[in-house]
């Protein structure tokens, strides 16, 4: 602040406030109207379809919880929501190849581990679950935006 006031050395940004990156206000293009509201019938079916997804992470906390939550979801909710069928059977599907890969990686680490082979393999059988944790969450998202997904490197087991 040497030898001035306070507001010296304020400038104002180049063409004034009036201008925007070189266009004048009057020049702007106008704001895109906000999106429909959701019906709540459509927020109750993304829901659903959400939870089919998301329910796998029970399994964090009851054995075999990322089978039986998926399973159970679209279960109990596929004659009331005709959309939790394909998110159902996807998760259902994902899970069990999740499971399916992790004990056979399991397994072939384990008999390589006689070798000193299988002990290279031990972090990738931790691996695959956390992958699955992963994928599970983007689904869990895209289903509650109501977007189908499909989850990579899957075995189609539930038809």
């Amino acid at each position: 602040m040497r030898g001035g006031k306070l507001g010296d050395n304020f400038r104002l940004p180049r063409g004034g406030f009036g201008f925007i990156h070189g266009l004048a206000m009057s020049e702007m293009p106008p704001m895109p109207a906000p999106p429909p509201p959701i019906a709540p019938e459509e927020i109750t079916i993304r829901s659903w379809n959400m939870w089919s997804h998301l329910s796998a992470l029970s399994g964090l906390f009851v054995p075999f919880g990322n089978i039986l939550g998926p399973l159970l979801v679209w279960q109990i909710k596929k004659h009331e929501v005709p959309t939790v069928v394909v998110h159902g059977k996807a998760a259902l599907n994902f899970q069990l190849t999740v499971f399916l890969a992790t004990l056979v990686a399991g397994i072939i680490a384990f008999i390589l581990s006689f070798f000193c082979i299988g002990l290279l393999l031990i972090p990738v059988v931790g691996l695959i679950p956390l992958a699955g944790l992963v994928f599970t969450v983007i689904a869990g998202v895209k289903a509650n935006d109501g977007v189908a997904y499909k989850y990579p490197f899957t075995l189609n087991l539930v038809t």
